[in-house]
């Protein structure tokens, strides 16, 4: 897999772990978003990009999106990186109502999307972040037991601790997709 590079935007360290795990396992290379040349990009055939998800986002994809013109012949692949649990219905609407936002119909059909879950060291978090994650234990806070979805449950228990749901063996369906 070496006409394949695995690049990525990480804030907190979750999206590179598996941007380093998947550039292993296919033996590509890895390129951190900061210190890419668009132009460097055309000697691929396959474009991995990993992002966080934030705030109805993904962290650097403008890379894509905004030169996607220049990818049509490559085999795009975006992967997300967040604290949501994959595992939920619910979680996976929201994520894709965030591609729907960022993407265009033609883009999304000419990129695969992967969801991996990410952690959370809250002694690492920006102000902005740290008042987020406030806001939201707040209002998760205020709902009766009933309400508390499980992912909610686990917020309270975890909220103000390090949480790390990385997990190698989640990369195995993009790794599958690559080398088919």
């Amino acid at each position: 897999m070496n006409n394949t590079v695995v690049v990525y935007k990480s804030k907190y360290g979750s999206t590179k772990k598996y941007a380093e795990w998947i550039a292993e396992e296919l033996g590509s290379d890895i390129i951190e978003n900061k210190s890419i040349k668009v132009d460097s990009l055309s000697k691929y055939d396959t474009i991995i990009y990993g992002g966080g998800l934030y705030a109805g986002g993904i962290n650097g994809v403008s890379l894509i999106t905004d030169n996607f013109n220049q990818f049509q012949d490559k085999k795009l692949i975006i992967f997300t990186c967040g604290l949501a649990d994959t595992d939920s219905e619910e979680n996976i609407k929201g994520i894709h109502n965030i591609i729907d936002k960022v993407f265009t119909k033609e883009m999304k059909e000419k990129v695969k999307f992967f969801h991996l879950r990410g952690g959370m060291d809250y002694s690492k978090l920006t102000i902005v972040h740290k008042l987020m994650m406030g806001m939201l234990k707040k209002a998760v806070s205020k709902k009766s037991p009933e309400e508390l979805k499980e992912e909610d449950r686990e917020m309270l228990e975890t909220y103000g601790k390090k949480v790390d749901f990385t997990d190698k063996n989640s990369i195995k369906p993009l790794i599958d997709y690559i080398r088919e």
